[in-house]
């Protein structure tokens, strides 16, 4: 899945580490946020939105299934 926080990272071409050490958390844990298999607390939610700028937002951190477009093939 193409979480929007994996793809706002990588339109900004930085790398997990980056933001990790930016938004203060742990790698670990932001890749498992990015790839959509953990959920943040929503100040962490907050200060990854603040750190690209309000580009991303809460709700596309907290809940990105909502905001991936899946392709159907008929």
């Amino acid at each position: 899945m193409q979480t929007p926080l994996r793809k706002m990272r990588e339109a900004n071409g930085l790398t997990i580490s980056e933001v990790a050490l930016a938004v203060q958390i742990d790698v670990g844990n932001l890749s498992r946020i990015e790839r959509g298999i953990q959920v943040t607390s929503i100040e962490t939610a907050e200060k990854i939105s603040q750190f690209f700028k309000g580009k991303i937002s809460e709700m596309q951190i907290l809940y990105p299934q909502r905001y991936v477009q899946e392709i159907n093939v008929d």
